[in-house]
């Protein structure tokens, strides 16, 4: 069962991805990214694909140790559902990467590759953006009805 959750987990983000970097100015595209919700079908394989080894995966993430770590990821149950995990945890940032560059107005052919690299390594595509962004965009105004617009 772990193989088709480990593919699984990844048919159900690509959509998002793909919206985000071929579709980006598309209203439908703001729409969809906006929700956060569009995590939950990875969050729902990673359930699927944890649900045989919750004890022993919630027993060692309360008292993690190197080898315990090593010794659940011998599971491909433990793998799909970490795999599944990560795609998860990218998409949402690249949906707040998406989401952020849309607001600045940064160009979408400046951002697909910025958004591919998240896909791949998310920890370079972070760093990658908000390093991105600094010179490119002043900050936004604050939306009206925030306190600093009250006065």
């Amino acid at each position: 069962m772990a193989g088709p959750l480990f593919q699984l987990a990844f048919l159900v983000v690509v959509p998002f991805w793909a919206l985000m970097i071929v579709a980006p100015g598309w209203r439908r595209t703001g729409r969809i990214a906006a929700s956060p919700y569009i995590v939950l079908p990875a969050l729902v394989v990673w359930a699927v694909a944890v649900a045989p080894v919750l004890p022993d995966f919630a027993a060692e993430m309360l008292d993690p140790d190197l080898a315990g770590v090593r010794a659940l990821f011998a599971d491909d149950d433990v793998v799909a559902a970490v795999w599944a995990q990560v795609l998860a945890w990218d998409l949402f940032v690249g949906r707040w990467i998406y989401l952020d560059s849309r607001e600045r107005r940064i160009h979408p052919l400046v951002m697909a590759p910025v958004l591919v690299l998240t896909i791949l390594l998310s920890p370079i595509g972070l760093p990658l953006y908000l390093a991105l962004r600094l010179p490119l965009t002043p900050s936004p105004p604050l939306r009206s009805g925030t306190a600093a617009s009250q006065d």
